[in-house]
């Protein structure tokens, strides 16, 4: 089965995802209808994955969204990019850390397009720059695998508001420095979606994923 593209102009409800993901997530299983590549945008909204501690909020008045991907607490908002991935490893190879670095690799490879050197962490999972001689986030990756089926995805920050991240500690990480595109380059929204759908494609083909 191909993949399905979906894109949506309008901010997503962030349970309404996570609903269309898990119903996804049972037709896969059953065989009834396509794995998924989904790009949104959320409203503003934190959430906290399966490593969350409480202690990582630092604003209390926050309401956090508890939800099952993997990783700790992170927000998202207007001008974060969403890639919500629904995935059938069975068709692969059955290697979660194997389809972690495929979605790094894509990330990292997309914004090498666009004239950025980023680089991934095996410690603080995540996408990396450098910028003005600090090391700092652009892009956090959270998943959920269901008997061998994952969806959640990452998110890259474009021209998001990095303000709101001073209420948490995002992805657990004290003292951790984010950056957003629109600081480091010049680019068209679009033409960066189409060029990270290409290269998720490529990189999660049956063919090529071996």
């Amino acid at each position: 089965m191909s993949i399905e593209i979906k894109k949506s102009v309008k901010p997503v409800e962030y349970n309404d995802a996570i609903q269309i993901m898990e119903k996804r997530l049972d037709n896969i299983l059953n065989n009834k209808e396509k794995e998924l590549i989904w790009f949104l945008e959320h409203r503003e909204i934190f959430t906290g994955g399966t490593g969350f501690k409480t202690s990582d909020i630092l604003d209390k008045s926050i309401k956090v969204i508890k939800t099952s991907r993997g990783g700790k607490i992170t927000c998202h908002s207007p001008g974060q990019l969403i890639c919500y991935l629904v995935i059938d490893l069975s068709k692969r190879k059955k290697d979660i850390r194997k389809y972690i670095i495929t979605l790094e690799n894509s990330i990292i490879d997309t914004l090498r397009e666009f004239k950025i050197t980023s680089y991934s962490d095996r410690k603080n999972i995540g996408i990396w720059v450098n910028h003005k001689g600090k090391n700092k986030k652009i892009a956090a990756i959270g998943v959920k695998v269901r008997k061998w089926v994952t969806y959640h995805g990452f998110s890259i920050n474009v021209n998001n508001n990095l303000d709101i991240f001073k209420k948490i500690i995002p992805c657990g990480i004290s003292n951790s420095k984010l950056v957003k595109l629109k600081e480091l380059t010049t680019i068209n929204y679009s033409q960066f979606v189409n060029q990270l759908q290409k290269n998720l494609i490529k990189n999660l083909s049956v063919s090529n994923y071996f």
